[in-house]
Parts: C-alpha cells; structure tokens; sequence
C-alpha cells in the first residue's frame, strides 16, 4: 500500500521507519494507564479526531506528551481533525500545528499534518501493527507500507 498527498506548509520534514499506531486522540487518551494502552517507542503514530475544541485537543496532546508517547517515535502523522469552534470572545489562539509543534519541539522526527485519515469524506486505510516508511518532504508526503 502506497499513499501521496499533499504537503501542509508546516510538516517538518524528515524520513520514518516503523510499525504503525494509533488511532482517535481522544480514545488514545482515555485508554492511557490501561491494559489496553498503546506502546510508541520506535514507532510511526497517527492521531485523528472530531468533535473536539482546541483547548482539548492541547490537553490531549499533554497527555501524550507527559505519558512519554511523543519522546521516542520515529514520526507523527496527524490526520484529520474537526474541530468545534470556540465561543466568541474565547478563542484559545493556537492552531492544531501551533499546539502538535510546541509539544514535539524538541524532537527531531518528521510531522505529517493533514494526512488523509479520520472522520473525512477522503479517508485512507491504515494498517496498525504493520511497518511503514513515512517521508514528509517540502514537494510531497508518502506513506508506504514495508
């Protein structure tokens, strides 16, 4: 399985090798501490969700942060995200790439926004558990799986 699309402006480039997962963020966070809680280190994540404000999805982002899921991928995949909008007067101000960035900042893998999974009309199939190279480069985004 091979996927090209189109690069975001903020993507930070770079070239991935790993097993694939992830899945809703929201999901993924309320499963963290459990059995059923997912294991990142060495691996390709990809996050989507729906129906959430941007104030949730930076704390969400927290949480993978501070569970220690960001610190030892080999890339990160953010896939669609619709996003509730913020009351009038209360906007929170940052981007769902100003809020991904500020948490990777010091790592140094590749970050794919708007990758085509998620609650979306265009939603590609991701194989979790499968091994995937990941290139993010300034002209194109490929995934494929290995």
């Amino acid at each position: 399985m091979k996927y090209l699309f189109t690069p975001n402006e903020k993507n930070r480039t770079g070239i991935a090798v790993g097993e694939m997962v992830g899945g809703n963020l929201k999901t993924l966070e309320s499963l963290a501490g459990s059995a059923s809680d997912i294991h990142t280190k060495d691996k390709i994540l990809f996050v989507e969700d729906t129906g959430e404000y941007l104030y949730s999805i930076d704390r969400m982002f927290w949480n993978l942060k501070r569970s220690g899921k960001l610190d030892k991928l080999k890339g990160l995949i953010i896939g669609g995200f619709k996003i509730k909008a913020d009351t009038p007067g209360e906007e929170f101000g940052k981007t769902i790439e100003d809020i991904v960035l500020e948490k990777v900042a010091e790592y140094k893998y590749p970050v794919c926004f708007d990758f085509p999974v998620g609650h979306q009309k265009n939603n590609f199939a991701l194989k979790c558990g499968a091994l995937h190279t990941l290139g993010v480069h300034l002209n194109e985004c490929r995934l494929t799986e290995v």
